[in-house]
C-alpha cells in the first residue's frame, strides 16, 4: 500500500468534485423536471426526485449518488491505497454529495452516495446495510428511518465484517452528517408527523 502525499491528496480532492456532481439536479434538467431544489422537500436527492418525475428519474439519481461514492473509492483501492487514505477518499466523496462546490455548497443527504463509498470499501458491508435498510422500511414504512437505522449500524457492521478500526471511524464521521442532514427528518420522525 503506497503513502505518496501528493497522490492520496489528488485522490482526496478529485474525491469531492466528484461527489459534487448533483445528479438530482442534472437528472431532472436533462428530463425537463422542475427543479428539486424548488420542488417537495427541496433537496436534491433520490427521494424527492421520485416524488417530483417519478421512479425512472428516482432510479438514474439513486445509481448516479452511488456512483459518485463508489467510483473515486473503488480507483484508490485499486491503486492500492493504504487505509487512512481510503478513508478520506471517502469521506471527501461524501462531502461533495453534501456539500458540492458546483451548486453553492447545498447538496442532498448523502444515503445514496453513502452506500456506494462502503460499497466500494466492503461489500459485506454494504449488503449489511440494504437488508437493514429493507427489514426496516418494511416494517414502518418510512425511508428516513431506514436510512438512519441502516447507517447508525454501520460502524458495527464495518467493526464485525471488516474489522478496520480506521474504517469504523469514518463510517462512525459518515453517519454522524448523516444524522445532521436529516434533522429536520428526525424531529418529524420524534413528533410523529414523517411521511
Amino acid at each position: 500500500m503506497f503513502s505518496d502525499p501528493i497522490l492520496s491528496t489528488a485522490l482526496i480532492i478529485t474525491a469531492y468534485l466528484f461527489g459534487s456532481i448533483s445528479a438530482a439536479i442534472i437528472v431532472c434538467k436533462i428530463m425537463a423536471l422542475p427543479d428539486p431544489r424548488t420542488q417537495g422537500s427541496n433537496n436534491p436527492g433520490a427521494t424527492n426526485v421520485l416524488r417530483i418525475g417519478g421512479k425512472k428519474a428516482a432510479a438514474i439519481t439513486l445509481m448516479t449518488d452511488m456512483l459518485k461514492g463508489f467510483i473515486p473509492v473503488l480507483v484508490a483501492v485499486l491503486l492500492n491505497s493504504d487505509e487512512v487514505t481510503l478513508a478520506l477518499v471517502a469521506i471527501a466523496a461524501f462531502l461533495g454529495h453534501l456539500y458540492p462546490v458546483f451548486f453553492g455548497f447545498k447538496g442532498g443527504k448523502g444515503v445514496a452516495t453513502a452506500l456506494g463509498v462502503f460499497l466500494a470499501l466492503s461489500w459485506p458491508v454494504a449488503l449489511a446495510m440494504i437488508l437493514t435498510w429493507l427489514l426496516v422500511a418494511y416494517g414502518l414504512k418510512i425511508s428516513s428511518m431506514s436510512a438512519l437505522v441502516a447507517s447508525a449500524l454501520s460502524p458495527f457492521y464495518f467493526w464485525w465484517l471488516n474489522g478496520s478500526n480506521i474504517f469504523i471511524i469514518m463510517s462512525f464521521f459518515i453517519t454522524v452528517l448523516l444524522f445532521w442532514r436529516h434533522r429536520t427528518n428526525i424531529k418529524r420522525l420524534l413528533e410523529g408527523t414523517e411521511k
